[in-house]
């Protein structure tokens, strides 16, 4: 790749030279989006849903709905909806995130194989792990496309020559239509570096001291502004290290996590110590841990959730999703070490760990969601369904009773929907619609089992876990008016 001037010069050899590794790879990658009749990645499921309300409005049957323009945290939602009115929203599911995931992929592969100026095939399993971590298991798929999009442009404006950055320039618009964060992280990481280029050796160290001082700057202001409703992380700092985006559905990925962590420090101390006294080793090291530096203080200092005045809705797990971005530094880190077979191997034994762990736990998310559609299956048509689920106590995946959502396309309404309310996403609602509550808090409190039920609301479905020893098993009751959503059935109103 370093022998062709410009990255685009690289890429037509090597896809000759690698196309049946890069097929059998990209199979292998997609695998976990088929092995399941239900891809379950948290909030996928109610965008999903939204995408059928959106075939809905423009039939005009559901009303108080409708869909506004709108420039970003749109891709994913634009693409799922375009192929779901040719081929189905089943099947568009599949394809459109089969090909975010390859999109995520390759985009980090390619920037980690840019830095190391050769493929990053000894990277390949823990690139493979963080295409499904979180990240991508809490649905952020707007979000999820639109980093991978950014490390196309950053893997080709980084060269600086002007094929290069025809394509970067390219790529920018659609980077900012799946996400800001996606956006502004390519904009900032491009101009650090420039910046850094640009600057003298004795100069460098003000760019990070200034970085590091405006999330300062942002969390002393979030605190002291009261327009702005912020929470902050209640784990410790250290533990968003770009690992943590391991941490799935229970303790023993924790454990999968800190081992492939561990892991990862004995590669590049391995090579690091007998090296240390090398300038020629550090020097490509050091802006890119400045960089993995710069992103770690932006974990450790922004908030989880912030709350701002102009709109319904929470923005919420900000530092759990900008923990992806710590990762992809990490590996860049990693990738400019010699690649060694045995650190290959100790990876690809996480890998395998990771994924196996990850096929049994959504096989039990898949037969939970497979139940609820038993159960909501010959509704009346427009029936008002509530979902009050739970993820396990020691799961971190908190959207789980989004599959309702998903469940109820062609059966029913999922009443609590939150994308309308929040005011965030193309899809809105004008108080009074009989299909999804107008109320932001409401929505919240629904689905959180605390909201009192009014005479408006009937009739209202809720499906709940119903068994102690079972947690996939649901069943479904009627709401009454004065109960809490979450309250047991058969128990006396509040």
């Amino acid at each position: 790749m370093s022998e062709n001037p410009t990255a685009f010069g690289g890429v037509k050899p090597f896809l000759r030279q690698e196309k049946w590794r890069i097929f059998i790879l990209s199979a292998l990658l997609i695998t976990p989006c088929l092995w399941h009749r239900h891809i379950e990645a948290g909030d996928l499921a109610s965008h999903t849903y939204n995408a059928w309300l959106a075939e809905l409005i423009g039939r005009g049957q559901a009303p108080g709905l409708y869909i506004v323009r709108q420039w970003n945290n749109v891709l994913f939602d634009v693409a799922l909806s375009w192929l779901g009115k040719l081929a189905g929203l089943a099947a568009a599911e599949k394809i459109v995130v089969s090909g975010c995931v390859l999109i995520f992929f390759w985009g980090v592969f390619v920037v980690v194989s840019a830095v190391a100026r050769r493929p990053a095939w000894n990277l390949a399993p823990c690139i493979a792990i963080l295409a499904y971590g979180y990240t991508f298991h809490m649905g952020f798929l707007n979000y999820y496309l639109s980093i991978g999009l950014a490390c196309f442009f950053l893997a080709f404006a980084a060269r600086g020559r002007g094929v290069d950055w025809l394509f970067a320039a390219t790529l920018l618009p659609v980077v900012f239509l799946g996400h800001p964060i996606g956006f502004l992280w390519a904009l900032g990481t491009i101009g650090y570096v420039a910046l850094w280029r640009k600057l003298g050796p004795k100069w460098r160290l003000l760019i990070p001291a200034a970085a590091v001082s405006c999330f300062c700057f942002i969390r002393w202001y979030l605190a002291h502004h009261a327009q702005f409703e912020a929470d902050w992380p209640e784990q410790p700092f250290y533990t968003f290290n770009g690992a943590d985006q391991l941490i799935l559905f229970g303790n023993r990925y924790r454990i999968l996590c800190w081992s492939a962590l561990a892991w990862g420090v004995i590669c590049f101390a391995s090579e690091a110590f007998p090296r240390r006294r090398e300038r020629e080793f550090w020097k490509p090291l050091r802006l890119i841990l400045e960089l993995y530096f710069v992103a770690f203080c932006a974990t450790s200092l922004l908030p989880e959730n912030v709350h701002p005045s102009w709109y319904a809705g929470w923005i919420g797990l900000l530092v759990s999703r900008l923990t992806t971005i710590s990762a992809i530094f990490g590996l860049c880190a990693m990738g400019l070490l010699r690649p060694r077979k045995w650190q290959l191997a100790g990876f690809a034994v996480c890998a395998a760990f990771f994924f196996v762990f990850l096929y049994q736990d959504t096989g039990d998310l898949d037969r939970m969601e497979s139940h609820a559609e038993q159960l909501l299956t010959g509704l009346p048509p427009g029936t008002r369904v509530i979902g009050i689920i739970e993820a396990p106590d020691e799961s971190r995946l908190e959207f789980v009773h989004h599959m309702i959502d998903r469940a109820c396309i062609e059966r029913c309404f999922s009443y609590a929907n939150y994308e309308p309310s929040s005011e965030q996403f193309r899809i809105r609602v004008r108080a009074g619609s009989p299909v999804v509550t107008a109320s932001n808090d409401d929505s919240e409190a629904m689905q959180g089992g605390t909201y009192v039920v009014r005479k408006e609301d009937l009739p209202l479905k809720v499906i709940f876990q119903c068994d102690d020893d079972d947690p996939t098993k649901l069943c479904l009751r009627d709401a009454r008016e004065g109960e809490k959503t979450g309250q047991p059935p058969g128990s006396p109103g509040p």
